[in-house]
């Protein structure tokens, strides 16, 4: 996947930039039955450097999930959008952030992340198994 050469950005004097890429989705991160990636990841970031070396990553993962209705076993495709919020600390540990050594970031954890936190607890049509709102 995509790096961040934190090291190289700031003798350059890059404090910010843009990314954007594509991956092939692990469908095992998918926990909804008869449901798979139907296309890859796309993925939108901006970062910012700041002076104590810290680097914070936002921007957006979006996909394509198809497969079968988990109320009516119909097939559908939903497009998913999702959010990717991330801060890393040069050789930190404190559990909350990621961490990164040797100036270089993957953003191999944090983008599956963002990926896992956008998927759907189940998968709907959108016909009639949608869940009603309450009002």
């Amino acid at each position: 996947m995509v790096h961040i050469d934190v090291s190289r950005a700031r003798a350059l004097g890059k404090l910010s930039g843009d990314l954007s890429f594509e991956y092939p989705a692990d469908d095992a991160l998918i926990d909804v039955p008869f449901v798979a990636f139907s296309s890859p990841v796309s993925v939108t970031a901006h970062y910012e450097i700041g002076e104590d070396g810290k680097v914070e990553v936002t921007g957006t993962v979006r996909f394509k999930l198809k497969g079968l209705c988990s109320r009516c076993m119909k097939e559908a495709e939903h497009e998913i959008l999702g959010e990717i919020d991330a801060l890393f600390i040069p050789n930190g540990e404190d559990g909350e952030d990621y961490a990164y050594t040797n100036g270089r970031i993957t953003l191999d954890e944090a983008v599956r992340d963002a990926v896992a936190f956008a998927l759907p607890n189940s998968f709907l049509c959108g016909d009639d198994c949608e869940i009603p709102a309450f009002h």
